[in-house]
């Protein structure tokens, strides 16, 4: 065994400061219930201009989780989740800011609901 049983940690943090931040994140808020859980699709130039990254970014700087994807549509759908307040920042980003290449035309919101806890852990793309 290490002397310095902090070691690892330390070291996948250094490499990879949001992991464990997330982990923290998700914690803390799987207690703070009631959420929100909203779908979304996303209508514009969208696709190819690194939206799903952007979109991911964004939602772990805010604090929510859930995903992103693109569809054969031409559009990119996914699902939020969180504190109201976080939800409520998420959709205001989806209908107004996205990638800096990006062009939103519209974002639609449905199936808003109260959830009492999380379907997910972390906010990632799907493929």
């Amino acid at each position: 065994m290490s002397p310095f049983p902090f070691a690892a940690a330390a070291t996948v943090a250094a490499r990879n400061p949001h992991r464990l931040l997330g982990r923290g994140l998700v914690a803390a808020m799987s207690t703070a219930g009631p959420f929100k859980s909203v779908d979304y699709e996303v209508f514009g130039r969208v696709q190819g201009v690194c939206f799903r990254m952007y979109t991911e970014d964004e939602a772990k700087k805010i604090g929510v989780v859930g995903w992103v994807m693109n569809t054969s549509k031409g559009t990119v759908t996914g699902q939020v989740q969180g504190p109201e307040e976080k939800v409520n920042s998420m959709k205001s980003w989806l209908s107004k800011v996205g990638s800096p290449s990006s062009r939103i035309d519209r974002a639609a919101f449905t199936n808003e609901k109260t959830i009492s806890k999380l379907d997910y852990t972390n906010f990632s793309i799907r493929h």
